[in-house]
């Protein structure tokens, strides 16, 4: 039986950060090292680094059964692609899942899609996998379609998978992308590989998709297996993608630990919150000195106002010293900031006067978007900007409400004059040639150019 993987590339209108990031394609190397059955041949396709035609790859492979995951903005890609595959080969399944199947799985109701997974997915795909009877799979469809349409863990409407809240699965197979990996990279992370350490987050922010996925529960592999899994990754930049690694002071100190006596000497990239961060830096000064090189924080606002709307249990104070903490340690700082919807000039201009005071260099702006699933999406969606159907603008850049002080165009604007003010500022830049070299910046700028360009058009449309 073959199988084929496939990671979609994101809609042109889809304000990406593939400019300036590729990374592996975690969910699908887990799902090819834990298919269960030994009598198939798997294979992962990135579509974002290939050249060649979505119908190339179904003709050369020839798939019985096609996977496939994504977010938000895949949800139309990934629609197309089904009905790309079955028009090249009628016969093939297609098997959708990921972190938005996983919350909305009815977004991806289509005549052309078989499964779409909801829940515990390694386990389901394998139950599918199973369920299709591998023996008989050219000659008893038939059969087949009337067994399948009960498959715990895929959408059935008017039922509910349950999810497990426990991961004992088999490492990821990392060789299947082998011939992709020298082109895996965040920003100035290169080579950079991925690995996940707990799931969920015990958290509440109220525009945060990342509880949803997990309905809020909280659950962490042990050290020992993390650890054990490291000492199979080669690159020597490692993203820890846990919503929030920096959450137990016990559980980083038993890593770095734990690093310490395996000899492993890694650079790694993780997320946490600024109030751990602030309340623990001889944490921090642990984790650096076992090869803690950059921290992505939740900043959000440089109002208090606005963290408090956002139920982030956090203030500007906790902010502010969590990023001279990192400062201090030489940690590189990735601040992500929410843009109110209230915005005016003046609040861009001083929200440019806190960065600029706080020393930032890299910030990822996020106009106020509330996703579906998340608790402020019903205070919101009588004032739309954008169809729920157009998923390839839910990017966390597009402006999906309309802003209450400016223009749609000026908005756009005043983003990116804040982003170039501070990237391109003569301290920032000097700074960045000096720390990772001039190729390297020069290599992200050209991304960073085309993220301009994309709001650059969004511009000149007015949307």
């Amino acid at each position: 039986m073959n199988i084929l993987l496939i990671r979609p590339k994101p809609n042109k209108e889809t304000i990406g950060l593939q400019h300036v990031m590729i990374c592996e394609p975690l969910e699908l190397e887990y799902l090819a090292a834990n298919i269960e059955r030994k009598d198939v041949n798997v294979v992962i396709i990135d579509m974002i680094l290939e050249k060649r035609s979505l119908e190339y790859f179904i003709k050369e492979y020839n798939p019985d059964v096609v996977g496939m995951s994504g977010y938000i903005t895949h949800v139309n890609v990934i629609k197309d692609y089904a009905k790309r595959i079955k028009t090249v080969n009628p016969d093939c399944k297609v098997v959708v899942g990921g972190v938005h199947a996983e919350v909305l799985p009815q977004d991806f109701i289509s005549e052309e899609i078989d499964y779409i997974v909801e829940a515990n997915g390694i386990k389901t795909f394998n139950s599918i996998i199973n369920n299709l009877k591998l023996s008989e799979i050219e000659s008893s469809y038939e059969e087949i379609e009337s067994t399948d349409a009960g498959i715990e863990g895929t959408y059935r409407e008017g039922k509910k998978s349950l999810k497990e809240t426990s991961f004992q699965h088999l490492f990821p197979d990392r060789e299947k992308v082998a011939r992709y990996r020298h082109k895996y990279y965040y920003m100035f992370h290169n080579p950079c590989a991925l690995i996940k350490t707990s799931f969920g987050c015990p958290y509440n922010c109220s525009f945060c998709y990342c509880k949803e996925i997990t309905e809020g529960k909280y659950f962490a592999r042990s050290i020992d297996s993390v650890i054990e899994e490291l000492k199979e990754i080669p690159e020597p930049e490692i993203y820890i993608v846990d919503d929030d690694f920096l959450f137990s002071k016990e559980r980083v100190l038993d890593f770095c630990l734990k690093l310490k006596e395996h000899n492993i000497q890694k650079r790694f990239l993780v997320y946490g919150r600024t109030d751990f961060i602030s309340k623990n830096e001889d944490v921090i000064q642990t984790f650096r000195e076992h090869g803690l090189g950059a921290v992505i924080v939740g900043l959000e606002s440089f109002r208090n106002e606005d963290l408090n709307k956002y139920n982030k249990r956090t203030s500007i104070l906790e902010n502010e010293e969590a990023i001279r903490i990192l400062q201090r340690y030489n940690i590189e700082v990735y601040g992500t900031l929410i843009l109110g919807m209230d915005f005016s000039k003046e609040d861009f201009v001083n929200l440019y006067k806190w960065i600029r005071k706080m020393g930032l260099i890299f910030v990822n702006l996020q106009p106020l978007t509330p996703l579906k699933g998340t608790d402020i999406y019903e205070v919101y969606e009588e004032d739309l900007a954008i169809k729920r159907e157009e998923f390839e603008k839910w990017d966390l850049a597009h402006l999906v409400l309309k802003p209450e002080k400016m223009t749609t165009r000026r908005y756009y604007y005043e983003i990116i004059k804040l982003y170039y003010k501070i990237t391109m500022h003569p301290t920032n830049v000097k700074k960045l040639i000096k720390k990772y070299g001039l190729k390297e910046v020069l290599k992200l700028s050209y991304g960073s150019s085309a993220v301009t360009l994309q709001y650059l058009q969004k511009i000149l449309r007015g949307k």
